[in-house]
């Protein structure tokens, strides 16, 4: 049997049992959130994102926000938006830090870095960013040389998840990488820059940029697994060969803290880290880009706020509970799933060359001036053929009254969607209590013995959807939180899924959020005092 696929079904969550996990929490074990590398020259950087002019619709209109240049100063605000703290908070005597990047369990597995060349107030070398400081701890010096752009490397620490999740933790590490690479993407947006996803250069090539297979540097500490590379910036690519090579007389410095005293180990885990792994050199994603329809003809975004990006992204929430009454209206609706479709140039698709391969089938609760019931929404031509002929045959597949002409909503059955939305979602009132829920099925067949690492990029695309919805329900005035916990072959037998073709990979909720009033708050750099908010 495929090795992946084989992960993905033992790795699934049953109505008479869930998949392998610890059984309870250790709390002994708790993997420290932050990762440092003691021995590493610090560089400090400035907390200025909140001086940013740029407002939410601003970003979906990519003439309003000039290129800004490329500086430790705009560096700093694009990781403060993406990967930086956004609060820290507090109840009976525990504290924890929330960040822009939302992540299962608010465990945190995604780390960063950072490969430039000379900038200014920059040296050229590899950083690994440390958000609790919001500083840039320099883990290489070496003679980087291109114009135009940086490269941003994203890894995963297993552990961090499996604590708490055990097998299943894998899926939810490839759901924060795809959350992080939308937080990216939006982050770089504010700043004017492009931002692409560089399919090709394969995990070796992360590794070594990383320097994560270091041993003298990892002693005592957790390993880290390879997992998305990005190019930020309108210059040329440098090619693979090149940046490596300038690499090979670097000078590194710096060693990893251990998380936790004390691991259990998931040979699962490793089993399907090391079969998604994707070697040097490797085929793209897809052997073809985005359509040139879907790219093209999909009219402007509809307004949605004149709210500040930067506020938007730093107020975002994972939502803990629904009041239940919330209603949104349509407009507000169409308006978020549509930013669910591709168009060239506008965050966070424009990252990607490829047709969309997940696709949402929503419960829709309390939509104002919609009728509650099941629909969908294919993302590209190709699954508006095959979705139907894959799912139930008596769906309706009907149009939606109202609905902009161009977002390819369906109506497959009016009903009372909130009891089935809340036993599939792992019996979460979360899924019911919203405004509408959602399951994302995503293109299972082509995940072969040749492309065994769109399994991985399968559960980034979705957490890309997942982060887009979070932002769009923050602009709304609303909440949404993502839902790792479902049912997954119940979701397939009630919606008549042939699962060879199509799995559920993901489940989020938008709704009025209820504010428990027992959290303290406070700011998220409080603790690192005025000095910090200096220009570099």
């Amino acid at each position: 049997m495929n090795p992946v696929l084989d992960y993905h079904e033992r790795s699934k969550h049953h109505l008479d049992h869930y998949a392998p996990g610890p059984g309870g929490l250790d709390w002994a074990t708790q993997p420290d959130p932050f990762r440092r590398y003691s021995g590493a020259l610090e560089l400090q950087l400035p907390l200025l994102a909140s001086e940013l002019p740029i407002c939410w619709d601003d970003l979906f209109e990519p003439a309003k926000v000039p290129p800004q240049p490329l500086n430790a100063e705009n560096l700093a605000n694009l990781l403060q938006l993406s990967l930086g703290l956004s609060a820290w908070k507090s109840f009976a005597g525990n504290r924890w830090a929330l960040r822009c990047n939302p992540s299962s369990g608010n465990l945190h597995p995604t780390e960063a870095y950072l490969i430039c060349p000379d900038l200014p107030e920059l040296p050229a070398g590899v950083y690994h960013y440390r958000p609790d400081q919001h500083c840039l701890e320099k883990r290489a010096a070496a003679t980087l040389t291109w114009p135009g752009g940086v490269l941003l490397a994203l890894t995963g620490i297993h552990w961090r998840e499996a604590w708490k999740y055990g097998m299943r933790a894998f899926r939810y590490c490839q759901h924060d990488c795809g959350h992080a690479l939308a937080a990216i993407s939006y982050a770089a947006a504010t700043l004017g820059w492009p931002v692409r996803l560089l399919t090709d250069w394969g995990d070796d090539a992360i590794v070594a940029l990383t320097g994560v297979d270091r041993a003298e540097d990892f002693t005592a500490a957790e390993t880290e697994a390879p997992e998305a590379l990005l190019w930020i910036g309108s210059g040329v690519v440098p090619s693979r060969a090149q940046v490596l090579a300038l690499l090979a007389d670097a000078a590194w410095s710096g060693h990893a803290n251990a998380l936790s005293p004390e691991h259990r180990d998931w040979p699962d885990i490793h089993a399907v880290a090391a079969a998604t792994y994707q070697r040097g050199g490797g085929a793209t994603l897809e052997p073809v880009g985005l359509s040139t329809s879907l790219r093209t003809s999909l009219p402007a975004l509809a307004p949605a706020s004149s709210e500040p990006v930067s506020q938007i992204i730093r107020r975002r929430r994972s939502a803990q509970d629904f009041d239940g009454v919330t209603a949104i209206s349509a407009q507000r609706f169409y308006r978020m799933l549509d930013a669910l479709m591709p168009r060239a140039g506008l965050p966070p698709w424009a990252m990607l060359d490829q047709t969309p391969s997940v696709h949402p089938v929503l419960f829709v609760h309390r939509v104002d001036g919609l009728e509650p019931g099941i629909y969908c929404l294919p993302r590209s031509g190709a699954a508006l053929d095959d979705l139907p002929t894959a799912m139930r045959t008596d769906w309706l597949w009907a149009p939606v009254p109202g609905c902009p002409e161009h977002l390819p909503l369906h109506l497959l059955a009016p009903l009372d969607a909130r009891p089935f939305a809340h036993t599939v979602s792992c019996h979460q009132r979360i899924a019911a209590d919203s405004a509408f829920a959602l399951a994302m099925l995503a293109r299972f067949d082509d995940i072969d013995a040749t492309h065994p690492w769109r399994y991985r990029r399968r559960f980034w695309e979705a957490g890309m959807l997942g982060q887009t919805l979070y932002l769009e329900a923050e602009a709304a005035g609303v909440q949404g939180t993502g839902i790792g916990c479902y049912f997954d072959d119940e979701v397939h037998r009630a919606l008549g899924i042939d699962t060879t073709r199509f799995q559920d990979i993901y489940h989020f909720t938008v709704g009025g959020a209820v504010v428990d009033s027992r959290l303290g708050s406070e700011p998220a750099y409080a603790h690192l005092g005025a000095i910090k908010r200096r220009r570099v």
